[in-house]
């Protein structure tokens, strides 16, 4: 007998939109499995560890959403890319300990099961696993009518990856001297998204929704743009050389986190004319009169990725990042001084 109840229907939840959504997302997650995963269905997803030449293993662990970021997918009913972001938000937390993704879990909660909205968003989840390299082995969609509107959802997920004890990204071996090296974003990743919308006014002005001259598509557009993943080009650099500090440029913007890749008595000393700051940052300030300390306080300005590494390897990370597909740059260096960040 199949699973169904006419008053859990009448109720709001109609539990066979979510058996009809997992039929939908099963091609999307099938991408993502590898030999070490259980098949999907259980009560809990399973993830066989190969620990081969990682003598003392450390799991690390990350977790996040996408925020109201969302309401830009709700507005252009663009779903298949908000999933990359929530995976994005997730491994490039980790990947800043040195630890290489392995698997990640994933949860919708919904007003509506819409089983083909569902499987968008997942689909985009999947996307942003395989781009990382990790396998999507769970998650939950739950059905909550009356607790969110009918078109509306959120998203959020967690990662777990592994990294040698001794592997471990140790900024305390940071010094005066060291080099730091920007990974550029796409824009403007999933962060500082309530700000965003009180300056463009979204759901209120129609012309976020309008063709941008300045940036060569609609504003809504621009602002889906996924979170960037650093993961594959991290993993290469950290073969062959080991940074002194890794940071995510996340909400806080670069006063808030790269401090955290910097160990007290020393200052990260920027370029501000070295920046390769997005048009889209140009065009916030500009319309919501934002000073540019708060935008460095709020924004990631184009740098989605911090990475700090000793004067002598400099070249050579440059070389490995940017043959990884990364566009990086040099934007300035340690320096000894009390003031975490110093941008001038």
């Amino acid at each position: 007998m199949k699973s169904y109840s006419e008053a859990y229907r009448e109720a709001g939840v109609d539990i066979t939109a979510g058996y009809r959504a997992v039929e939908l997302m099963k091609a999307h997650i099938a991408r993502t499995l590898t030999p070490a995963c259980s098949a999907i269905g259980g009560f809990g997803g399973t993830f066989e560890l190969d620990v081969a030449g990682i003598p003392h293993p450390v799991l690390v662990s990350g977790t996040d959403g996408v925020g109201t970021k969302l309401k830009l997918a709700f507005l252009t009913d663009k779903h298949d890319t908000v999933g990359i972001d929530c995976v994005a938000m997730c491994v490039n937390d980790i990947i800043c300990c040195g630890a290489k993704p392995l698997f990640f879990l994933d949860y919708i909660a919904c007003g509506k099961n819409i089983p083909e909205r569902i499987a968008a968003i997942v689909s985009g989840v999947a996307e942003g696993c395989v781009e990382a390299g990790a396998s999507l082995i769970g998650g939950e969609t739950a059905e909550m009518p009356g607790f969110y509107p009918e078109d509306e959802y959120d998203l959020a997920g967690f990662a777990v990856g592994v990294v040698d004890r001794d592997a471990v990204i140790d900024k305390e071996t940071t010094k005066a001297g060291d080099i730091l090296i920007a990974l550029p974003s796409s824009g403007v990743h999933s962060n500082g998204f309530s700000l965003v919308r009180r300056v463009f006014r979204v759901g209120e002005d129609p012309a976020v929704l309008e063709y941008s001259e300045k940036l060569g598509a609609s504003v809504a557009e621009t602002l889906l743009t996924p979170t960037k993943i650093y993961v594959k080009p991290m993993l290469a650099l950290f073969e062959k050389i080991r940074p002194h500090g890794v940071s995510h440029v996340t909400g806080g913007g670069f006063y808030e986190n790269i401090p955290r890749s910097i160990p007290d008595g020393l200052s990260a000393v920027i370029e501000k004319s070295s920046l390769r700051i997005l048009p889209i940052f140009d065009l916030i300030k500009e319309r919501g009169g934002i000073s540019e300390r708060d935008m460095f306080n709020t924004f990631n300005m184009g740098v989605g990725m911090t990475v700090t590494v000793a004067e002598s390897d400099a070249d050579e990370a440059l070389r490995i990042l940017r043959e990884a597909g990364e566009d990086a740059y040099v934007i300035g260096r340690i320096e000894k001084g009390e003031e975490k960040v110093v941008i001038c």
